[in-house]
């Protein structure tokens, strides 16, 4: 199982980046997926997940910003991400998600893209 991220990049405030997680191994339909973010010396926050029906959740402070897709043709989720502002500032990664009861396992992650947003 691999996942990984492409996409980052420095940017304006205001400006656009699309973000894509490439995914190998397992059948993407039979999983959820997550985006997780860091800023520096902060600890990892979620911004959005997809679900096996393919309904998918964002954090507060990215909702109406950011959109979450999952092409399941070519195992491939993107993150275009809109308007962006300084404290979208982080490292982002992706990961799996696996419902094991009523717990959310997150047990593949990529090992993530750079997202600067600096004036």
């Amino acid at each position: 199982v691999q996942f990984v991220e492409s996409g980052g990049g420095v940017v304006r405030p205001g400006g656009s980046l699309r973000l894509s997680c490439a995914m190998s191994g397992f059948t993407v339909t039979d999983y959820g997926a997550v985006w997780v973010r860091q800023a520096p010396g902060r600890g990892p926050e979620w911004v959005s997940s997809i679900n096996t029906a393919d309904s998918i959740y964002y954090a507060d402070s990215v909702r109406g910003r950011f959109t979450f897709t999952r092409d399941n043709r070519k195992s491939t989720l993107y993150l275009q991400m809109n308007s962006l502002k300084l404290e979208d500032t982080g490292r982002y990664y992706c990961a799996r998600r696996r419902i094991v009861g009523d717990y959310s396992l997150y047990d593949y992650w990529g090992q993530g893209t750079q997202v600067v947003v600096s004036s």
